[in-house]
This record gives structure tokens, C-alpha cells and sequence, in this order.
């Protein structure tokens, strides 16, 4: 990307040929699938996969794609989950946001205000959220008062295209800061949540950071804070404790595999005249234009994209390193299929000069060595 993630003006929206050629890799019936913090968190983990890139960038439903593949996603949020979530967050919420200032260390604050941000449309939402966010921050310079702004829209631009994100939660401090609340409904046991829905959190949370500092730049005495609080029922009961987590790290990360993104446009111009992802294809056109665009998938994709599965399929077919994880292929080098890597162990191709095939060689000779100690040869 041309342009930092970090600083600048406000993402525009994309030109009109390019919106154009989304609507039609989408397919003329099929809405946008809304790109949220949560499929950004994923990407930016994985910033090779051209696929998830051009396919959440046009709003394309992996979910829906992926089960006309014949390989549908096995994970989501079940109905009781997403109820027990909201009920939750309304409780932390609830009498104008008390209970959550008691969770930032505020007692008593003199005063709350919690601004109206409905508007028309997510550009609408967006520039209303940003209104807010400057006017809160003049009003807490001024009067000292506190602005809790319930689901706030923010926009962010992304490898040419542009997502739109809404956090539970941004609180504005008298000082000027911006904190983001994240709220979770796994317990916090003893003051300690599972380390791998916590990590999920904080990249989560990253996201909504990295597109307030757009907002901010643009806005005199505001700072983002890079802790965040999350948010989370207290031991077996439904009570709200709070935790401050430091996403400084996921950040810096985020923000980094983000600007490596190719952008959308270069990635549609390569495609094959015709491809389109519509639902309403036959399956063979589907699989046909999903294979056009490239994949880098890991075992990691199995707990964040919707065509993972598809994915695991496609590279186990072709033998491909990258089915036995990322570590693995960094450890192999220039061996990209499992069938070299077995010729190269046994001795049968590569180069004895590769480290990558110099370790295979050994391990197979001390395998062998042991299998003959045993007795199993």
C-alpha cells in the first residue's frame, strides 16, 4: 500500500470501477458480506492468502461459498452464545455505563455522556462516530466529563478497499485518551481467561486501535491508548470484571502485514476474463474460480476462515508442506512438496550442500538406526 495504515485522512470510498468489479466477482444478486475486525485480525495474520484478501475485500460470504464447495465451515457462534453474549453486554452497559467506568477505576464521574451515533448508511455512521469522537474530546478538555460511545462505526482502509468496524465500546477520558473496550462472555477464572481467546481479543482489539489513530491524527489533544480493557463474566457467576491488556505488540504487527497486502484491484486485474464468485454458478465454475486466485494456507486458517477446509483439502491433494503447518515449511526451504522431502530423506534427489535436506538425511538414518536397535526391521 501507497499510504500509511497509521496517519492520513479518512479512507474514500473506492472508485467506481472498482466497486463496479467487486458487485461482479460477488455476483449481481449477492450483498456485500460486511469485513470486520475480526476477518482483518485473520488477514493480517496470514497476509500471503490472495484468495481471503480479494474474497473479503469484494464481500464475498465465505460461508455460503465455502458450503457450495462442498466443504462448509464446521465453526461459529452458536444462537444461546450470541443471546448470552448481548444480555451480557448489556449489562455492562447498563445506567448509562456506570458499571463500566467502576471497571476503568472510575468511581463516581462527574459526568457521562453517552452520544447518539445513529446516522444513515456506514459512511453516514462513520463520519457521526468521528463528529463524536472530536466533540468528546473538546467537551472532556472543557468540562472534564467522561463520553462513552456504545458501538461506535469505523472505517479503515485495507489493500485498496475499505472495512468498516464496530467495536463494543471506545471511552473518551477527560485527558484526551480513547480507550477501547472489548466485551467477551468466556469467564475470567481466578483473574485469569484463556490465553488463546484472550490473544484473539487483543488482535481483535488491534484493529479498532489502528483505525482510531487514523481519527485521531485528525484531532486536536486525542490519543489512542495501546491497552485495552477487555471485558469478561467474573469466575461461574454473570458479574463484570475488567482486565488491561497491553496490544502494543498485535499493533505493531497488525499494522506491518496489513501495508503487505496486495491491493484488491492488482489481484482482480489478474484473474482469468469471466471469474465471478456467485452462488448461483455451478459448483465446478466455483471451484474453478476460487483455484484462480492463490491460497497460503496453514493449519491455522482451520480456527479463522470459512474455506479452510477447502484449502486443507486442495493441499493435501497436491502434497504441499504447507498442510503440515508454517513452521514446518520454514524448516524445509526450497522442498515444497511431501514428496520431495521423502526423496531427499532417503537420499534419493536434492542436494546434500542444503541444510533443509542434510537434516532429512540424518533424521532418516537415525530413525533407521533406532527401528534396528528395536527389533522392527
Amino acid at each position: 500500500m501507497s499510504e500509511s495504515l497509521d496517519s492520513g485522512p479518512p479512507p474514500q470510498a473506492p472508485t467506481t470501477a472498482l466497486r463496479q468489479r467487486l458487485a461482479e466477482l460477488r455476483g449481481p444478486a449477492a450483498q456485500p458480506h460486511p469485513l470486520d475486525a475480526r476477518a482483518l485480525a485473520a488477514l493480517a495474520a496470514n497476509p500471503g492468502c490472495k484468495r481471503r484478501a480479494l474474497l473479503d475485500g469484494a464481500g464475498v460470504d465465505k460461508a455460503a461459498l465455502a458450503s457450495a464447495l462442498g466443504s462448509p465451515a464446521a465453526f461459529g457462534q452458536s444462537q444461546f452464545a450470541f443471546m448470552r453474549g448481548n444480555a451480557f453486554e448489556a449489562r455492562v452497559k447498563a445506567d448509562g455505563g456506570t458499571e463500566l467506568m467502576r471497571l476503568l477505576g472510575v468511581d463516581a464521574p462527574a459526568e457521562v455522556r453517552v452520544p447518539d451515533l445513529s446516522a444513515a448508511g456506514p459512511e453516514g455512521r462513520a463520519a457521526r462516530t468521528a463528529l463524536a469522537l472530536r466533540e468528546a474530546t473538546a467537551a472532556g478538555a472543557q468540562d472534564g466529563v467522561w463520553t462513552l460511545l456504545d458501538h461506535p462505526l469505523l472505517a479503515l482502509e485495507v489493500a485498496g478497499s475499505h472495512a468498516y468496524l464496530e467495536p463494543d465500546a471506545v471511552v473518551v477520558h477527560p485527558d484526551g485518551r480513547w480507550t477501547v473496550v472489548e466485551i467477551k462472555s468466556f469467564p475470567m477464572i481466578d483473574a485469569s481467561a484463556d490465553a488463546a481467546k484472550v490473544g484473539a481479543a487483543a488482535r481483535q482489539a488491534a484493529v479498532y486501535v489502528l483505525a482510531l489513530e487514523r481519527v485521531a491524527a485528525l484531532t486536536e489533544g486525542a490519543e489512542v491508548a495501546h491497552s485495552v480493557l477487555l471485558v469478561c463474566p467474573k469466575d461461574f457467576s454473570n458479574l463484570p470484571t475488567g482486565s488491561v491488556v497491553d496490544v502494543r505488540k498485535q499493533l505493531s504487527v497488525t499494522r506491518r502485514q496489513l501495508a503487505r497486502l496486495t491491493r484488491i484491484e492488482d489481484i482482480a486485474a489478474a484473474l482469468p476474463e469471466g471469474t465471478t464468485f456467485d452462488l448461483e454458478r455451478p459448483a465446478e465454475e466455483l471451484t474453478a474460480a476460487v483455484e484462480s486466485v492463490s491460497a497460503a494456507y496453514a493449519p491455522e486458517c482451520l480456527a479463522a476462515c470459512e474455506l479452510a477446509f477447502h484449502c486443507r483439502d486442495r493441499a493435501r491433494e497436491s502434497g504441499a508442506v504447507e498442510a503440515l503447518g508454517r513452521g514446518v515449511r520454514g524448516e524445509l526451504g526450497g522442498l515444497t512438496t511431501i514428496g520431495d522431502v521423502l526423496a531427499a530423506a532417503r537420499g534419493a534427489a536434492g542436494d546434500p550442500d542444503d541444510p533443509a535436506v542434510a537434516a532429512l538425511r540424518r533424521a532418516a538414518a537415525l530413525r533407521a538406526e533406532a527401528l534396528e536397535a528395536a527389533g522392527c526391521r
